[in-house]
């Protein structure tokens, strides 16, 4: 459908069959119509980033991130950018995950002294926004805050508010994964506490909202397969688990009939779990996927997002 992208993390397809996403590093929105050549309708200020897309009523959602300063925005096509509400504000004046417990919780003086300095002992959450996915449910505008650790909600009005604050990842570390990463000997089966970083939501049945959540800490395999993905109650912020056990889960989609697409940056494919199972099986192997969704019965993923070069590309299955 489209090909030579630059960092194309984030996608929708509108209800007109155009397919929206986001070259989130070069700063750019991109439009690919059904059987069309791809075009740019909206390009940030220079060192903005562009992503978290969204479509709902005929207009786009999407965020932006300069520094600190965070914000969502939605437009209808043909049409420039408003902006809706102030996300930066929002984490700055609440912070809601800093009184969350980060890093390990029982090590001693002698060893939490041994730890490197890039990597502290323990912490609690920083103030820090990066608004990475976004969904509509019923005019409200849910977003996945990668840096936050938070799922927000936005009315129209601009009124922002914490959904839910998602809890940290424990990890036990293993002699392995303390050799990969620089760790003393000392905190081997320890469990760290990782932050969540949440990277995709999507709504799908009873008020829930799936959210595909990576650990705040190395990709490379040195700490295991960690990505996981958990469905929230709108309504509450209640956090339910659904699987685990993903090599980079970035992008989560929900199909009519129930089932859900996941796509594992890092592990080269798009899983599928079948309505009403926890079980994850491969689905499509996909180089470095990272969006993926559902419309009209197909399925929709942007691939090769991490290329030296532009080569990210958009596929359909």
């Amino acid at each position: 459908m489209a090909k030579k992208l630059v960092t194309p993390l984030s996608m929708v397809v509108a209800g007109n069959g155009t397919a929206y996403v986001s070259q989130n590093f070069a700063g750019l929105l991109t439009a690919v119509p059904p059987g069309g050549k791809p075009r740019v309708v909206y390009a940030a200020k220079k060192g903005t980033e562009v992503g978290a897309l969204s479509a709902s009523r005929g207009k786009i959602h999407f965020a932006t991130t300069k520094g600190r300063r965070t914000a969502l925005w939605s437009m209808r096509p043909g049409s420039r950018p408003t902006k809706v509400a102030d996300l930066w504000q929002h984490e700055r004046t609440k912070n809601p995950d800093g009184d969350v417990a980060y890093g390990f919780s029982d090590l001693d003086a002698a060893c939490a002294a041994q730890m490197p300095p890039e990597v502290p002992a323990a912490y609690t959450g920083i103030l820090e926004s990066h608004p990475y996915a976004t969904a509509v449910h019923k005019r409200r505008t849910y977003v996945a805050d990668a840096a936050g650790n938070t799922i927000l909600s936005v009315k129209p009005n601009g009124k922002v508010k914490t959904v839910a604050v998602l809890p940290p990842v424990p990890v036990v570390v293993t002699a392995e994964a303390a050799a990969a990463n620089g760790l003393p000997a000392c905190t081997v089966g320890h469990t760290f506490n990782f932050e969540s970083v949440p990277t995709d939501v999507e709504v799908g049945k009873g008020g829930w909202l799936y959210v595909t959540l990576l650990p705040g800490g190395p990709e490379d395999g040195s700490i295991g397969a960690q990505g996981r993905l958990v469905k929230v109650k709108a309504r509450t912020g209640k956090v339910r688990e659904v699987a685990s056990g993903f090599a980079g889960a970035t992008g989560v989609a929900v199909a009519r009939n129930g089932d859900v697409y996941v796509a594992q940056l890092f592990g080269g494919q798009v899983s599928r779990i079948k309505a009403g199972s926890t079980t994850a099986r491969p689905w499509a192997e996909v180089m470095m996927p990272a969006a993926v969704e559902w419309a009209r019965g197909d399925v929709y993923v942007s691939a090769q997002v991490l290329s030296e070069k532009p080569k990210g590309v958009v596929l359909r299955y």
